[in-house]
């Protein structure tokens, strides 16, 4: 068996958007809120990512890959991706996430069908985020008509700098947004691109360090002076970009039904977020266990072995803003199967589709291939890619 086979898969985030929406601020945050989480980042050029700090305590030659001035969807064949991908994913880098900041003039699509199709065993699509800026919304519009097609294979969409719209403006602009995206695709508010990195990856727990401060350190203390601070002015919770969230944890020892919970997965609220978790169906022929990922509408399902004396449960953790909590977990109970050992394999046809093509010469069995027959969430239609502008991108630039 491939070492690598026995860690855990990474999830490869795509975050995108146009010029000056503020891609680079949000992954900025990120990575000074990342906890003890390892972000592995692909990005055209450097820009205004926080180098200096992460030179400081030696994380740039690790975890962080330049495209110096190319785009990545100008290489077709994905070889050069790829490439930075196996670099990243090397088990001696121990990264949990990968985050592609997208040229501000690049088509995601392309990445996403890169992604889709890779055969690195190491890696997954996690689901690709598109980042808008509220306050030159319809001009952006204007200027790259393209913006309408991104909007529609986006899984997640954050509404960066409400602060510098009226209510009123931001309401309209989410409504234009919720016709624009593809049913069901959550947006996010948010100013200088703050948003809580759970919702788009699993966080570790951080220890400080003894001796020479590493850039977990560094980023803990700056964190804590301006807490403090932020305390005085604003009260204790000013700025806490989790405070706009609620989560909500379901627990059974009893088997899911894989189509009601297709269903409710299906008719999931635009304000859930977040789906995290594992599940156990007891479908004969399919008890293993399925861990589940959902960013936005991205959806998939990973099965893989029970630990040993590892009891058989459904453990799933839900994060959203505006959503009923007691009305998911009563859907979720309703989604209970008393009897998992009479379904027959045709159950599990809807879960089967949204588990990844396993890589090549294994079988895991009738899942979909992305790379034939795409999750249609995010199957973008190749006859309206374009060639993307050669102009760099404003977005890099300090203080967008």
């Amino acid at each position: 068996m491939n070492s690598r086979q026995s860690h855990p898969t990474i999830p490869v985030v795509v975050l995108a958007g146009f010029l000056g929406s503020g891609k680079t601020t949000l992954l900025n945050h990120l990575l000074a809120n990342r906890g003890g989480t390892r972000i592995g980042v692909v990005v055209n050029d450097f820009g205004s990512i926080e180098i200096d700090a992460m030179s400081v305590a030696g994380q740039l030659g690790d975890s962080m890959v330049s495209l110096g001035g190319g785009c990545l969807c100008c290489a077709v064949d994905g070889s050069e991706l790829d490439a930075y991908l196996e670099k990243l994913s090397a088990p001696v880098h121990r990264i949990d996430v990968i985050v592609i900041e997208a040229s501000g003039l690049a088509e995601p699509q392309e990445l996403i069908r890169m992604l889709m199709a890779s055969e690195n065993p190491a890696i997954r699509y996690g689901g690709m985020v598109e980042v808008v800026d509220a306050a030159e919304f319809d001009a952006t519009r204007a200027r790259h008509p393209e913006t309408d097609r991104h909007l529609g294979v986006a899984d997640l969409v954050v509404l960066n700098k409400i602060d510098r719209v009226d209510p009123a403006e931001r309401a309209r602009i989410e409504a234009e947004l919720a016709g624009l995206c593809a049913p069901g695709t959550p947006v996010i508010g948010a100013d200088h691109g703050r948003i809580d990195p759970e919702l788009l990856f699993d966080g570790r727990p951080w220890t400080r360090t003894r001796g020479q401060l590493s850039f977990e350190d560094l980023l803990a203390e700056a964190a804590d002076g301006e807490r403090e601070h932020g305390s005085r002015e604003h009260g204790d919770h000013a700025g806490h970009a989790h405070a706009a969230y609620q989560s909500v944890e379901f627990v059974s020892e009893q088997a899911l039904s894989p189509r009601r919970f297709i269903d409710f997965l299906d008719r999931r609220p635009a304000g859930l977020y977040r789906i995290k978790g594992f599940v156990h169906f007891g479908v004969p022929g399919h008890e293993e266990r399925y861990e589940v990922h959902a960013v936005g509408r991205f959806l998939r399902f990973a099965p893989g072995p029970w630990g040993r004396g590892e009891s058989r449960l459904t453990r799933l953790v839900l994060i959203g803003s505006g959503t009923d909590g007691p009305a998911l977990l009563r859907e979720l109970e309703a989604c209970r199967e008393p009897r998992p050992h009479l379904a027959g394999p045709e159950s599990m046809w809807g879960v089967l589709r949204y588990v990844a093509r396993p890589p090549r010469g294994e079988d895991r069995g009738p899942a979909t291939d992305p790379a034939v027959d795409p999750d249609p969430a995010v199957d973008p239609d190749p006859a309206l890619a374009t060639d993307p502008d050669p102009d760099p991108d404003p977005d890099s630039v300090p203080g967008s």
